[in-house]
């Protein structure tokens, strides 16, 4: 008796980023509000495709800067991953998410892909994130990139 095993594929074209900003001695997450066809009103951290040849950490460097306007970020990797299923397309989706620390002198200047943003703390960002899994990153970001330094080893992209 043969049996045939269909498999799911894992697309990654993607990426996240979560900035983190220090506001009164405390650091807070940016969320925006998607204003278009994909997740239009969904709170969110800053996601994007990989264009060719970009590495995936160049893509979350240009996408912060797209879709926030912010160019000075001290990147790192989290070793963390964005995933959803999509049921219509039929497959799971992956982005590595990227953290940032942007400095108290930047302002966000959002594209046309969001309508609005907000800097909030750690705990009310993972309360008001849209997405199923989203909060499940935010608390993972606090746990190793608020409450703890980094690892020298994760920094990506360095000047």
């Amino acid at each position: 008796m043969s049996q045939t095993i269909f498999e799911v594929p894992i697309s990654c074209r993607g990426i996240a980023a979560v900035l983190l900003k220090e506001i009164d001695g405390q650091y807070h997450v940016l969320l925006v509000k998607r204003a278009s066809n994909i997740l239009d009103g969904a709170w969110c951290y800053i996601g994007g495709g990989i264009e060719q040849g970009e590495k995936a950490w160049e893509a979350a460097r240009r996408e912060i800067e797209e879709e926030t306007g912010i160019n000075d970020v001290s990147l790192y990797s989290s070793n963390k991953f964005d995933q959803f299923y999509s049921p219509h397309e039929e497959y799971i989706y992956m982005a590595p998410v990227f953290v940032g620390y942007v400095g108290s002198w930047q302002h966000v200047r959002l594209n046309h892909e969001h309508s609005e943003y907000k800097w909030l703390p750690v705990e009310e960002a993972i309360e008001t994130v849209t997405l199923p899994g989203n909060d499940e990153v935010l608390a993972f970001i606090d746990k190793h990139f608020v409450q703890r330094t980094p690892s020298p080893f994760l920094r990506v992209g360095k000047a």
